[in-house]
C-alpha cells in the first residue's frame, strides 16, 4: 500500500486546492468567519462560506467514505467484485422510497429521510438477494438483478415526478446526488453513520474471512452462514441508504473504492476494508472539486453524484475480465430443459389469434366524458388514423423487445438476461438528450437520428468489446451494463443543469407511443418481420449457443461470428423500439420466459412465440396508458414496469429448473 499513499495525498490535494479556489472566489481568506459561527453577527457571504462550503467539503469526505465501506462489505459477504450500492439496485430503491414520500405521503418525512430511504434501500436489497440466493449468488445474475430493480424504481421515479411537474426540477437535481450543504447537521449525521458502520466492519472482518473460503466450508466450521450474510448486507444497506437520505444518488464510488483499493496493493479483507472507505473519500472529494472548479469557471455546478457516475462505466468494463474465477464453477446456471409441446403450432396459432383480438378490441374500445363504450363505425373511423398507428408501434416493439430478449437469453443461458442490460436504450436515450439541447428547433427526424446514432454507438462499443476478449458469453450482459450506466451518468449530468428541457427528454424516457405516425409504425412493423426471418434463419445458431461455446463449436457453429451476428440483431431491435416508443423495460424479460414455460421450446417455436406474447404484452400496456388516466396518456413505460414487476418477483418466489 505504500505506492497507493502518494495517489491519495495528491487526490486530496488537488481536492483541497479546488475546494480553496471556490472558498477564495467567495470571500476573501482573511475576511474568513471563524468558529463558532453565529449568523446573526455575520455577513451573506460569510454565512455561504461556514455553513455552505466548509460543511460541503467534510461530507464530501464522509459520503466518499461510506460508501466506500459499503462497496467494500457488499463485495466481501457475496464475494462478487462488481457488487456495489448501485450495481445491486440499493441505492435506486431509496431513491424511489425518497420520491414516493416527498410526493405522495409527505407526512412519512416528519421523522426525517432516513427510515424512508432505508426501507426503499432494504426492499430492493431483498428482491436482489431473493433472485441470487436461488443462483449461488452468482456475480453476473446478481448484477443483472440489481438492473432489473433499479429500472422498475426508476420507471416508477420517474411517471411519479411527471405527474406532478412543479417538483421536477428539484428532484432531478436531488436524484443526481449534490453534496450543496445549508448546515452542519449532514456532516454530524453522516460522521455518525461513517463511525458506526466502521466499527461494524471491523466487528465483521473475522467472519467474512471464514465465509471467503465457501459457504460450506464456513458451514463446517460452525458459522450460520445465511445470518452472517444478513448482518453484513444490512450494515451496507444502512450505509449506502443514510448517503441516500442525506445526499441523493451518488453512483459507483462503493465500486470504485474497493476496487482501486486492490489494485493499489490492499492484501485481505481487512486491507480492503479499512483502505476502501479512504479511497472512497478521496475520490468523491476530487470529483466534488471539479464540480466546484467548473462552476468557479463560469461553468454549470452539476450534482456531484451525476459526475461520479462517470466512472462507473469504464471501470465495470475494466472488471469484466477480471470477474472470472471469482465464484465457484456452475454457479451461473440456466434454468434447465425447457418443456416440450407436443404441438406448438396451436399454441402459436392461439397466440396469434388472441393478439389481433386484443387489437382489435383496443380499436373499439374507448373512454369518455360518461365511461366506457365501444365506437361505433363513425367514430372509429375518426379515431382509426390516430389509434392505429400507436397500435401497430406498440405491438411491433413488443414483438422486437421480446425476441432480442429470447436471443440473449440463448446467448448467454441466464434466464435474466433482456434487451436493456445490452446498453442500447441507455445510448439511444443519451442521443435523443443530445439532440434535444444542441438543436435549437428539434424535429421528429433529427431526434429519430439522435437515438439511432447513440444506439449503434453502444452497440457498437459493447460488440467491439466482446469480441476482442475471449469471456464467457453471459459477460456480455455485464459489457452492455457498463455501456448504459456510462450513458445513464451522461445523462444525468446534462439533465440535472436544471434545464426546463429536462421536461421533455423525462417524457421521451417515460415511453409513449402517441406521436408515432404511420409511417414510423410501419417501419417498426417491417423492423420486427425482419428480425423475426432472421431469427428463424439462424435457428440452428440459437439451439446450439446454451450447450456453452466448447461444445458449440465441436458441433460445427462458427462461435465468434455468430455471437457478434446475434448481438446485432437484439441491438437493432432493441435500438429501433427505443427510437419510437422510448427505452421501455421488462417485456424482454417477460416474453421469452412465457413462451418457455408454454412449452415453445425449439428455437424457431420459442422466438416466434415470445415475438407474440410480446406484442401483446405491450399491446395492454399501451391501452392502460391511454385509459387509466383519460383524458390524458400516461407513460407507457410505467405500465410495462409494472407488468414486469410481478413477473420478477414469480421468478424470485421458484426454483431455477
Amino acid at each position: 500500500m505504500t505506492r497507493a499513499l502518494p495517489l491519495l495525498l495528491l487526490s486530496l490535494a488537488a481536492s483541497a486546492l479546488m475546494w480553496l479556489t471556490a472558498a477564495r472566489g467567495l470571500l476573501p481568506m482573511q475576511a474568513w468567519p471563524a468558529p463558532p459561527f453565529r449568523p446573526e453577527a455575520m455577513s451573506l457571504p460569510q454565512i455561504l462560506l461556514a455553513f455552505g462550503l466548509m460543511p460541503r467539503g467534510i461530507i464530501a469526505l464522509l459520503a466518499g467514505a461510506a460508501l466506500g465501506l459499503s462497496g467494500a462489505i457488499l463485495q466481501a459477504v457475496l464475494r462478487n467484485p462488481v457488487a456495489d450500492p448501485t450495481t445491486l439496485g440499493l441505492s435506486a430503491g431509496a431513491q424511489l422510497a425518497l420520491v414516493l414520500a416527498t410526493i405522495l405521503w409527505p407526512g412519512l418525512l416528519s421523522h426525517g429521510r432516513w427510515p424512508v430511504a432505508l426501507s426503499g434501500a432494504g426492499l430492493a436489497a431483498a428482491l436482489v438477494l431473493g433472485i441470487g440466493a436461488r443462483r449461488g449468488f452468482a456475480p453476473v445474475t446478481m448484477v443483472v438483478a440489481g438492473l432489473l430493480v433499479g429500472m422498475t424504481a426508476a420507471a416508477i421515479a420517474t411517471a411519479v415526478t411527471l405527474a406532478r411537474g412543479h417538483y421536477l426540477l428539484s428532484l432531478v437535481i436531488w436524484n443526481g446526488g449534490a453534496l450543496a450543504q445549508q448546515d452542519w447537521s449532514g456532516v454530524r449525521a453522516l460522521a455518525a453513520v461513517v463511525a458506526l458502520g466502521g466499527i461494524g466492519a471491523a466487528l465483521l472482518v473475522r467472519p467474512l474471512r471464514m465465509l471467503s473460503l465457501g459457504a460450506g466450508s464456513a458451514s463446517g466450521l460452525g458459522m450460520n452462514v445465511a445470518g452472517m450474510r444478513l448482518a453484513a448486507v444490512a450494515l451496507a444497506v444502512w450505509i449506502a441508504a443514510s448517503v441516500s437520505a442525506e445526499l441523493g444518488l451518488i453512483a459507483f464510488v462503493g465500486l470504485a473504492a474497493p476496487a482501486l483499493a486492490r489494485i493499489l496493493g490492499a492484501r485481505g479483507i481487512a486491507g480492503n476494508l479499512a483502505v476502501s472507505p479512504v479511497i472512497g473519500a478521496a475520490l468523491l472529494s476530487l470529483c466534488d472539486g471539479l464540480v466546484l472548479g467548473l462552476a468557479a469557471a463560469g461553468g454549470a455546478e452539476l450534482p456531484t453524484g451525476a459526475v461520479t457516475g462517470l466512472i462507473g462505466g469504464p471501470l465495470l468494463i475494466w472488471l469484466l475480465p477480471r470477474l472470472r474465477g471469482t465464484t465457484p464453477p456452475g454457479t451461473e446456471t440456466a434454468e434447465g430443459p425447457a418443456p416440450r409441446r407436443a404441438r406448438p403450432a396451436r399454441m402459436l396459432i392461439t397466440l396469434a389469434i388472441g393478439a389481433l383480438a386484443a387489437a382489435l378490441a383496443m380499436l373499439w374500445i374507448g373512454r369518455g366524458p360518461q365511461g366506457w363504450l365501444l365506437l361505433d363505425p363513425q367514430s372509429l373511423a375518426a379515431f382509426l388514423p390516430m389509434r392505429l398507428p400507436r397500435l401497430i408501434a406498440a405491438a411491433s416493439a413488443g414483438a422486437a423487445l421480446a425476441m432480442a430478449g429470447a436471443i440473449l437469453q440463448r446467448l448467454t443461458a441466464n434466464p435474466l438476461a433482456s434487451p436493456e442490460v445490452l446498453g442500447v436504450s441507455g445510448g439511444a436515450s443519451l442521443g435523443y438528450a443530445a439532440v434535444v439541447f444542441v438543436a435549437v428547433a428539434p424535429t421528429a427526424a433529427l431526434l429519430g437520428a439522435g437515438a439511432t446514432i447513440g444506439g449503434a454507438v453502444a452497440l457498437a462499443l459493447v460488440a467491439a468489446f466482446t469480441a476482442s476478449r475471449d469471456m464467457p458469453p453471459e459477460r456480455i450482459l455485464l459489457a452492455g451494463i457498463a455501456i448504459s450506466a456510462l450513458a445513464t451518468a451522461v445523462l444525468s449530468a446534462i439533465m440535472a443543469t436544471g434545464d426546463a428541457r429536462s421536461w421533455v427528454i423525462l417524457g421521451w424516457l417515460a415511453g409513449s407511443s402517441s406521436g408515432v405516425g404511420m409511417r414510423g409504425a410501419l417501419a417498426l412493423s417491417l423492423v420486427a418481420a425482419g428480425m423475426l426471418a432472421a431469427c428463424l434463419g439462424v435457428r440452428r445458431w440459437l439451439a446450439l449457443m446454451p450447450l456453452g461455446g466448447e461444445t458449440a463449436i465441436g458441433l460445427g457453429l462458427p462461435l465468434r461470428r455468430a455471437r457478434l451476428f446475434l448481438i446485432l440483431l437484439s441491438g437493432i431491435g432493441t435500438g429501433a423500439a427505443t427510437v419510437l416508443v422510448g427505452p421501455l423495460s421488462f417485456v424482454g424479460l417477460m416474453a421469452p420466459h412465457l413462451a418457455r414455460r408454454l412449452g415453445l421450446a425449439r428455437p424457431s417455436h420459442h422466438v416466434t412465440g415470445a415475438a407474440l406474447i410480446g406484442a401483446g404484452l405491450m399491446l395492454a400496456a399501451d391501452f392502460g396508458s391511454r385509459m387509466a388516466g383519460f383524458p390524458y396518456d400516461l407513460p407507457l413505460g410505467l405500465f410495462a414496469s409494472l407488468l414486469g414487476a410481478p413477473w420478477l418477483i414469480w421468478l424470485i418466489t421458484r426454483r431455477p429448473g
